[in-house]
């Protein structure tokens, strides 16, 4: 049988501040709401005076021996609190640590897509931790581990600082990277002048080599006469005066001489 799910019955957790009624003590030290402390009183003479003035009477140090309240607005007191603490937190900076791990015998292959993954991170402004995996007899040869932290150390100067030096500890060798100032400023010329090198160069364009023939210049275009003859080889178009011959001229008319009669017709 399963056994039935128990509800946290307990109220919620409501504001710990104690204001007017809610503060119990004989006495307190008041301070107006101009900032002047007007002395120790009596709580209740302290709450009659916070109410002449249609404000409320809040203990803002009840460690204190008398507690000290002030005489304010309760309402836009909390509401300036928790502006200032949504600033606070808009203005703290979270730094996140992330671990990418190698091999003392790496591949070149390897070594360039982790490389690519700590550049990665390092230009989103966390941190990382690279870790080095000794297994077996390979922990005998910790230089190795030394010189692939170094050579990714160089490698990405401009991106992030060793901010803690390769370090033996047991099976792994770690080493601790941080975003470099230009990172963290934010500068654009850091991503150009790592990813310039990857960049192709532009194609030359005709005329660009001098001898005009360039790696994108266009097949030349054939003469309309030379186009026109290549795209009707298998059909050769005669020219217009065999392929439309003119028809021959009307002879003229001969004359009837005497004698002939009818037999002799013009041609017609």
């Amino acid at each position: 049988m399963p056994v039935p799910r128990r509800f946290d019955r307990r109220p919620p957790e409501r504001d710990q501040t104690r204001v007017n009624e809610r503060i119990r003590v004989p006495e307190v030290r008041v301070i107006d709401d101009e900032g002047n402390q007007i002395g120790v009183m009596k709580t209740p003479e302290a709450l009659a005076f916070a109410q002449e003035r249609e404000l409320d009477l809040v203990e803002v140090a009840p460690e204190a021996r008398p507690p000290v309240c002030r005489v304010l607005d309760y309402s836009k007191y909390k509401y300036e609190q928790a502006q200032k603490l949504k600033q606070a937190r808009k203005h703290q900076q979270q730094i996140t640590v992330r671990e990418i791990k190698f091999r003392p015998k790496i591949a070149q292959h390897d070594y360039d897509t982790k490389k690519h993954h700590v550049e990665r991170f390092l230009r989103h402004k966390d941190k990382v931790k690279v870790t080095i995996m000794f297994r077996g007899r390979e922990v005998t040869h910790p230089e190795r581990g030394t010189a692939i932290l170094d050579r990714l150390a160089e490698e990405l100067s401009e991106l992030g600082v060793v901010e803690q030096r390769p370090m033996q500890e047991g099976r792994n060798m770690t080493m601790m990277m941080a975003p470099s100032k230009a990172v963290l400023a934010g500068r654009a010329d850091v991503e150009a002048s790592l990813d310039g090198d990857a960049a192709a160069e532009p194609v030359p364009t005709v005329g660009e080599n001098g001898d005009g023939a360039g790696a994108s210049a266009s097949p030349p275009i054939a003469d309309e006469n030379e186009a026109g003859a290549e795209s009707s080889s298998s059909a050769p178009v005669a020219d217009e005066s065999e392929a439309a011959p003119e028809a021959p001229a009307e002879p003229p008319a001969e004359t009837a001489e005497p004698g002939d009669g009818d037999a002799d017709a013009a041609v017609s």
